[in-house]
């Protein structure tokens, strides 16, 4: 599976490919342990051992069936490297793996290509696994664990060609969505409602397949299934959050997060700023520094409190709230750069002037634009 997350993934760099690192997650270790476990009976019955060599050959397949995930997740980062789209991290987790990258895929078809890639070398190491084995012989150990790569990795591969995310399936799907309608983010959404499908699909299998044979459901594999039904929703609701917030960030400008603002010097009267917001219409105004930078804007409250009587002798300045140096974005910027934008410079303070060509048109405070992301 593959997603854009840039942050950069804890635990231990076992080593770089394509200029991001190989990273085993501590999650991973549980995970080794739990089908370590569950993976010994298996051991004891082909080779009729007991003891501490069913452990040590069932953890051998683990690490083998880990090998061919990051075979998977390699697969997916090489191409995208290829297509132009430069991969994070490449991750080993409790759930198997993940490639993230630091931005979205450019296009539909990358997007199709990057996923489909990861189960193709799955069904490329089915193949070599299943004709290595046979050459070996199945009933030689050796053997044994050759063709139960050959089925771990041919299961990898079917289940995350299921169309919906956040498997690779899905990705096809909202790449299939996205090159149909022009629309990436509806195409995530059908792809992560898909996924949630998907998700419930998993539980219900578990638990109607054995009912209608007759036969009671094994609780161990319902809970596996219940915690990969987990997953598979968390991922696809994450999916569609993260489309929504997509779609709103597009959506963003100055006129749709900000209030209309107009300025006035520095040595302006509060009147003359009540008298300059009238004539501009709007309700926000910035006082500029003699050198043209917002340098601060009228409090609404403090202005409020003055009388009107004493309004023409107020400086503006009295009933203003600073704006820090940096504190100023480009009200020409529109969707993602003006999400950048905004992001640094409220890092300054939680309301910015937003200037067109050095006049000032808006005050932006933080508390709308993240109202505005989450729709």
């Amino acid at each position: 599976m593959n997603a854009a997350r840039p942050e950069r993934p804890s635990g231990w760099v076992l080593g770089h490919v394509a200029g991001a690192p190989v990273v085993l997650a501590p999650s991973w270790l549980l995970a080794a342990v739990v089908l370590t476990v569950l993976f010994a009976p298996n051991v004891s019955a082909w080779t009729g051992q007991t003891g501490t060599v069913t452990y040590v050959v069932a953890l051998a397949f683990v690490v083998l069936l880990f090998a061919s995930v990051l075979v998977h997740e390699l697969a997916h980062g090489l191409v995208a490297r290829a297509r132009g789209q430069q991969p994070h991290a490449f991750v080993l987790t409790l759930w198997g793996g993940h490639t993230t990258f630091g931005g979205a895929a450019p296009t539909p078809a990358t997007t199709a290509l990057v996923a489909i890639v990861g189960p193709l070398a799955n069904i490329v190491l089915a193949v070599l696994f299943l004709v290595a084995g046979r050459a070996v012989g199945g009933d030689v150990l050796l053997g044994m664990l050759l063709l139960s790569g050959a089925v771990a990795n041919g299961f990898v591969a079917a289940f995350n060609l299921v169309p919906g995310l956040p498997l690779d399936g899905g990705r096809v799907l909202e790449a299939g969505v996205w090159a149909a309608t022009g629309d990436r983010h509806r195409g995530t959404v059908v792809a992560g409602w898909a996924g949630r499908l998907v998700a419930v699909g998993v539980v219900l299998v578990a638990l109607g397949t054995p009912l209608l044979e007759g036969r009671t459901p094994d609780l161990v594999t319902v809970a596996w299934a219940a915690l990969v039904g987990a997953f598979l929703w968390s991922g696809a609701s994450g999916a569609i959050r993260g489309a929504r917030t997509g779609r709103a960030v597009d959506a963003l400008t100055v006129q749709r997060v900000g209030s209309p603002a107009t300025a006035v010097g520095a040595r302006a009267s509060l009147a003359e700023a009540r008298a300059a917001a009238a004539a501009a219409g709007v309700a926000d105004v910035v006082v500029v520094a003699p050198d043209g930078r917002p340098a601060a804007y009228v409090d609404p409250a403090a202005a409020a409190s003055v009388p009107p009587a004493l309004a023409g002798t107020t400086a503006v300045g009295a009933v203003s709230a600073p704006l820090p140096v940096g504190t100023t974005v480009d009200g020409a910027l529109v969707g993602q750069a003006l999400l950048h934008a905004l992001s640094a410079a409220s890092a300054h303070g939680p309301v910015l002037a937003a200037t067109v060509e050095g006049r000032v048109v808006a005050l932006v405070r933080a508390k709308d634009v993240v109202a505005a992301l989450r729709g």
